[in-house]
């Protein structure tokens, strides 16, 4: 392996209590990694980063697939953002397969670069970045999982760190969103999807993937006047679908209005309703059109593009955003990995736009 990577100590744990699936690591001697990767140091502090390895000297096939092939460490301690996985399908209602979501966004993420040439943001520049693991998740039993996800996530969010979600279903942002506003308060959410997820009862189960925003706002989780949702569509059970999420407070805007149009404008008017309060960010890939994104379990036509998926992120800068997720990516439907491929670069997005990235 080269350089860059750094030695496997096989007899060490993985992560405890609750997070897994990934072999930890020690760095290389610091003259090492500072010959092989891209401006290891923040000149104006200093401070070493995790940068990912360029593909101008290391293979994107070679080592351990880790997101962006940053260091793998077994907590969020001394992070500044985090990506974690929480690898679970139990609370799907449709077509299964999203607990391999994590697995294989960390593949496709190899193509993943330190800069983003389009708005010029150095996020390895600017904050401590690693791959954390995956929540250890209990697949038998879905209200078990919620109590380690919410139980993972205080530990990440005590240290300070900036959780950065691959899920799995969208279910985890129930248990996440409880770990938040016991840090955080209630928080302002921007909800990218193609269905609202406020579902009450479905077949007898209040914990689903169609039901995680019904149960923030009974919880107090939300500051429902700060809550967006972008991209609902498709066929309801009633002629306003969207009915109880106005009611709550809620700007709806469905994908009709969302057609042929930038959505820069619109983002604009998002900042301008999250104010300075804290935020979460919550992304459903099947926000987008299945065309783009087929590899999700409840896919919709007539959907947004991804060039309106990164508006609405790189709206997000400027946002206090506390967390952030990239769920329901579900590689059996995709054989080709471009959703899992989209969802990677959309999350590095996310690392974009996050407070304190520096821009050049």
């Amino acid at each position: 392996m080269s350089s860059l990577w750094r030695t496997l100590k096989a007899s060490r744990p993985l992560l405890s209590p609750h997070l897994s699936g990934l072999s930890s690591v020690q760095p290389r001697p610091a003259a090492a990694l500072q010959a092989s990767c891209v401006n290891p140091r923040r000149e104006s502090s200093g401070r070493r980063f995790n940068v990912p390895p360029s593909a101008e000297f290391v293979a994107r096939v070679s080592g351990i697939p880790t997101m962006a092939k940053l260091p793998f460490q077994e907590t969020a301690d001394g992070l500044d953002a985090a990506f974690v996985g929480v690898p679970i399908d139990t609370g799907t209602s449709n077509r299964p397969g999203a607990r391999f979501g994590p697995r294989h966004i960390r593949v496709e993420s190899a193509m993943l670069r330190s800069y983003n040439s389009g708005t010029r943001a150095a996020p390895y520049e600017s904050l401590m970045v690693a791959d954390i693991g995956d929540v250890n998740v209990n697949v038998y039993d879905l209200k078990d999982t919620c109590k380690r996800i919410r139980e993972a996530y205080r530990k990440i969010l005590a240290t300070g760190c900036i959780p950065l979600t691959m899920g799995g279903d969208h279910t985890i942002a129930y248990p996440i969103l409880q770990a938040v506003a016991e840090r955080h308060g209630p928080v302002g959410l921007v909800h990218v999807d193609a269905h609202a997820d406020t579902s009450d009862v479905v077949l007898g189960e209040k914990i689903g993937h169609g039901t995680p925003f019904r149960r923030c706002v009974e919880e107090g989780l939300l500051d429902c006047k700060r809550v967006v949702q972008i991209g609902l569509r498709g066929s309801g059970y009633s002629a306003d679908s969207y009915e109880w999420s106005r009611a709550q407070g809620f700007r709806v805007v469905q994908a009709e209005e969302c057609w042929f149009k930038s959505l820069a404008p619109l983002m604009a008017e998002v900042r301008s309703q999250m104010g300075s309060g804290p935020v979460y960010l919550s992304f459903d890939i099947d926000a987008l059109d299945p065309g783009f994104a087929p590899g999700t379990g409840t896919p919709e036509i007539a959907g947004l593009t991804p060039i309106q998926g990164v508006e609405i992120i790189r709206g997000c800068r400027g946002l206090n955003l506390v967390g952030c997720d990239l769920v329901e990516v579900s590689p059996p439907y995709d054989t080709t990995g471009n959703t899992a491929l989209t969802g990677a670069n959309l999350l590095f997005e996310m690392l974009c736009v996050l407070p304190k990235v520096i821009y050049h």
